[in-house]
């Protein structure tokens, strides 16, 4: 499996690839940063077939892990996705794909502290599955089309602070869902040729305690027929992040206690790596 890679200080993050034998290259000679301007132009398999030639990026293990994506200029999010969860929430499976957006500073790094938001007294997870747009998908034909326009895809974390969603929003969710820091991505970007997007197990835990663990077979909408779908209304372009969706066992399901400062919270993706966050108060 090849593994795309953002590591280094925030704001001052190295591209890099890691190749099947646990080499990480350095992907400086072929590009500045994983972006959309890298993606557009199949930089991935560029890269993936170059990667044994590239440097290898000495002291990699010991740099901090950034988001394998440089600030998309979208994040989208799809609501409600697997009937489980939906059914939690109080609501039956939706019939078509609810979507609600995030800020792009929400998205950081897979192990970077999630900031607590002064007033936040419910705060929330989720694990998703998180798709990388590469080519730009307007007004598609088909949905057999739309996974031609994946890039890979990632371990995404949909952090939400349930009342300012349900209560404080006029009936969007946005400001439930918009607070910096609360979409943890990574650790790396897979790209989509060498992963089943229906077939992966998705799970969390807070504390060493599991919450989440189900499978993105269990999803309402599939994969490609989100992207159709989110291409019908709105252009999507290359290094736009999709948040589809996450399955029960969450807080808001009133089985678990919401998160607070000092909690830790794991979640993984099948094949596609594990973070680790710990929630810490906001720096005022």
């Amino acid at each position: 499996m090849t593994k795309f890679l953002r590591l280094g200080p925030v704001g001052s993050e190295i591209p890099a690839v890691e190749t099947a034998d646990g080499v990480v290259h350095d992907l400086r000679p072929l590009t500045t940063d994983i972006d959309g301007a890298f993606l557009r132009d199949d930089g991935l398999r560029a890269a993936r077939d170059a990667a044994s030639g590239l440097p290898v990026l000495d002291g990699a293990a010991g740099l901090r892990v950034g988001a394998p994506i440089a600030r998309p200029g979208a994040v989208l999010c799809i609501g409600q996705n697997y009937a489980a969860h939906a059914a939690e929430s109080g609501n039956g499976a939706p019939t078509v794909p609810i979507l609600f957006f995030k800020h792009p500073n929400t998205v950081v790094g897979p192990f970077d502290d999630i900031h607590v938001p002064p007033r936040a007294a419910k705060v929330d997870w989720e694990v998703e599955l998180g798709v990388v747009i590469g080519r730009r998908a307007r007004y598609l034909e088909s949905v057999d089309d739309a996974l031609d326009h994946v890039a890979g895809y990632v371990v995404s974390h949909d952090v939400s602070e349930r009342t300012w969603q349900k209560d404080e929003s006029g009936g969007q969710w946005s400001k439930g869902k918009i607070a910096e820091t609360f979409n943890p991505v990574g650790p790396y970007l897979v790209p989509a040729d060498e992963v089943d997007p229906q077939n992966l197990r998705l799970w969390s835990t807070v504390n060493g305690e599991a919450r989440q663990d189900s499978s993105t077979a269990d999803m309402v909408f599939s994969v490609a027929f989100l992207v159709w779908h989110l291409s019908q209304y709105g252009v999507l372009d290359p290094g736009d992040l999709v948040n589809t969706g996450t399955p029960e066992g969450v807080a808001m399901s009133g089985r678990f206690p919401y998160l607070a400062a000092g909690d830790v919270v794991e979640l993984g993706v099948e094949g596609l790596g594990v973070m680790r966050q710990t929630l810490v108060p906001a720096p005022r």
